[in-house]
């Protein structure tokens, strides 16, 4: 976070910098060096904390402000932002508190803003959470204060730079070889795969590794709520994204209108992110027709849960549709 000065050179570069055309990152950098070796004069300060004080401006103007020490941590596998003033983050298993946070609700909600607005979605008072991601593909949800009473929560699970391997799981002994080879047979053989979990439990990473096993002259289809899933050595690939509604009159894209489309693009396998809606049906329908081979994620913990939610769905078309 800027301290007075800090934010007294923000406001002079604020003042300083041309707004008639899109400045380049390069353009900030010198336009903050050279403000701040100007203001600087007569205040002592190390060539460390001026470095800090640069990056720090430059964050806050360009970036993610404060977050963007945690989203560069390699390290760092969850960020929780639980208003202004209360940053948490997950590292090597451990919950703990960041140093520091934002100005004020509306620097925050700033960010919020850069954030969706990267990927054409809309977050506001009238549909105040929204699912989406970072360039870098994490994964990010937000809801918007008053729905979140202490201020806007921001959650944000990164992804590893290199993606889990079936070899790596098998390393690490988080399944056997026995069962990694079973998973290849089945895939290549094109079942149907189902990939359920509990929140946290490694569902997306699990598929991405499993995606190897995938033959490279498949044509794939992915459908995702928010782009997020790495496969491993796809050629032949289409990723769809749902589209939320706005105010200016944008036609929602749901993860149903997606199986629907999906079908028509001559996939050879569809991979749906994340099914536990209305969704579930379409998928459930494709997967029993002779469609293409299907990888859903659900959010079940066991497979008895698995298997209590389609009989549900099942019963729940006979009563809509009648049995046929």
């Amino acid at each position: 976070m800027l301290d007075d000065f800090g934010q007294r050179i923000r406001d002079i570069i604020l003042s300083e910098m041309d707004l008639s055309r899109e400045l380049s990152d390069e353009e900030i950098c010198d336009l903050i060096g050279s403000v701040v070796s100007r203001e600087a004069r007569d205040r002592p300060m190390t060539i460390k904390d001026r470095a800090e004080l640069e990056r720090t401006i430059f964050n806050s103007l360009r970036k993610l402000d404060v977050l963007q020490e945690l989203v560069d941590d390699r390290d760092v596998t969850e960020i929780m932002v639980n208003g202004p003033n209360d940053i948490f983050y997950e590292k090597a298993g451990r919950i703990q508190r960041f140093k520091g946070h934002f100005s004020s609700e509306e620097k925050l909600e700033d960010v919020i803003q850069q954030i969706v607005g990267r990927h054409n979605r809309v977050v506001n008072q009238a549909s105040p959470i929204v699912d989406t991601r970072l360039s870098d593909g994490s994964r990010v949800n937000i809801v918007l204060n008053p729905i979140s009473i202490g201020g806007s929560a921001v959650s944000i699970r990164k992804f590893p730079e290199h993606p889990m391997s079936m070899e790596r799981l098998v390393e690490i002994e988080a399944l056997s070889p026995e069962v990694a080879r079973l998973l290849q047979i089945l895939t290549q053989a094109k079942y149907n795969i189902f990939i359920s979990g509990g929140t946290g439990s490694g569902k997306t990473t699990f598929l991405n590794a499993l995606s190897q096993y995938i033959p490279d002259d498949e044509r794939i289809i992915t459908i995702e709520d928010s782009a997020e899933l790495q496969l491993l050595g796809a050629k032949n690939i289409v990723r769809l994204e749902t589209r939320n509604a706005n105010t200016d009159g944008v036609t929602p894209i749901t993860i149903r209108d997606l199986i629907r489309t999906a079908l028509r693009m001559r996939p050879d396998r569809i991979i749906v992110g994340e099914c536990r809606g209305a969704e579930a049906l379409d998928m459930l329908q494709a997967m029993t027709a002779r469609c293409p081979p299907a990888m859903p994620i659900h959010h079940m913990i066991s497979f008895h849960e698995l298997r209590l939610w389609c009989f549900k769905v099942r019963i729940s078309h006979s009563m809509r549709y009648g049995s046929r």
